[in-house]
């Protein structure tokens, strides 16, 4: 008798033993959650990076000092990748095997997610919250990916619909010669198609350069009424000079991949008239009730922005995700836990997940670059 109740004492002692090894091996310990996240937060594409953590962070802290998701305070990994797809690839290899994150976040860019995206798939680590519309993280279906802004082809969709309306059929588009850019540039041709328009003439730069030359050369004397553009900030606002500098003065519209609050501050007083489509609400309007929450906890009005506003949305997503997977938490308990959400409106912006479906949103909204590098909707 003794020994029977002394076997299964040590049984069960091994059995919490290894459940504890188990979670911790998954990011989870008694008191913290490991999100990793890789991000641009050096280059030309670092404000990107850098805003996408901070607005992420301004909620995380919130909830640490709150007392964390059940007793469980949230630890952001961010690594830099310089928006290059072979040092993403293997930050995720590391965030996976070496930190032992329980998710991954925020991830900036197209090639550099879809470069982590069969890693984190074997893998079956959650992918959530990703600054990137591209369809590669939509369709096939991918049980993992939480997508919570619109796509480029939603963001597409309503730029061709705004020019086409106003009478602007002959369009080009500049892109980056990169996954991203050929992502956007397959929204443009499906939503000019739809319209049986043609795309009038394309132009590409390279992905963290800024030679626009040829782009220029190309598209300056095009006969084009309007540019739209997929790229990053540095590029978007080298290929806006030098068109003007050329006798160029097409509309110029750009996707919200850009970051609107770094492409003003490249282009100064020339940015005046830019346009540009948003995923998330006015960062500096008070009427939403998650924007004056946003700009209660991100700080001073010089950081509000609308990448750091996605990144503080992307992190409300994560975090009622978290609680949903509730005490016993494991990666697999998140990915129930998100897919369970259903429709939820977290004050002004609506995110739906279901079971077959974890494209969040399709909200989209065009912004133009008004006086003083301000903003207008």
């Amino acid at each position: 008798m003794f020994t029977y109740f002394r076997c299964a004492g040590w049984f069960v002692l091994f059995t919490v033993f290894a459940q504890s090894q188990a979670a911790m091996a998954q990011g989870v310990t008694a008191d913290t959650i490991l999100i990793g996240q890789s991000a641009a937060l050096s280059g030309p594409a670092e404000q990107l990076g850098k805003e996408m953590k901070s607005g992420a962070e301004a909620y995380f802290d919130v909830v640490n000092k709150s007392g964390g998701v059940n007793g469980r305070k949230i630890k952001l990994v961010s690594v830099d990748d310089g928006y290059e797809p072979e040092k993403a690839a293997a930050n995720t290899t590391k965030l996976i095997e070496a930190d032992k994150v329980l998710a991954l976040f925020g991830y900036v860019g197209t090639p550099t997610s879809n470069a982590a995206l069969p890693i984190f798939t074997a893998a079956k680590i959650p992918f959530v919250g990703a600054f990137t519309g591209a369809q590669s993280l939509r369709e096939p279906f991918n049980r993992y990916i939480f997508n919570v802004r619109a796509s480029y082809f939603d963001e597409t969709e309503q730029i061709v619909a705004h020019l086409v309306q106003q009478g602007i059929t002959k369009i080009a588009v500049f892109y980056q010669n990169d996954a991203y850019g050929k992502a956007g540039l397959a929204g443009v041709e499906r939503a000019m198609k739809k319209r049986m328009i043609e795309i009038a003439e394309t132009a590409t730069v390279e992905r963290n350069t800024t030679d626009v030359s040829a782009a220029v050369s190309k598209l300056a004397k095009s006969g084009t009424s309007a540019v739209i553009m997929i790229s990053a900030y540095k590029s978007c606002a080298a290929f806006i000079r030098a068109m003007k500098l050329a006798g160029a003065f097409q509309q110029f519209w750009n996707v919200s991949f850009v970051g609107s609050k770094a492409l003003s501050n490249e282009l100064g007083d020339e940015g005046r008239g830019v346009q540009i489509s948003q995923v998330v609400p006015f960062p500096w309007s008070d009427v939403n009730p998650i924007v004056r929450e946003y700009q209660k906890h991100i700080g001073a009005p010089e950081k509000y922005s609308f990448t750091s506003l996605e990144g503080y949305i992307a992190a409300r997503v994560m975090v009622e995700g978290l609680k949903r997977a509730g005490k016993n938490l494991t990666r697999e308990s998140l990915v129930d836990g998100l897919a369970g959400i259903g429709k939820i409106d977290l004050g002004g912006f609506t995110v739906t997940y279901t079971p077959t479906n974890h494209n969040g949103s399709n909200y989209v909204d065009l912004t133009i670059i008004s006086r003083a590098g301000t903003f207008k909707h």
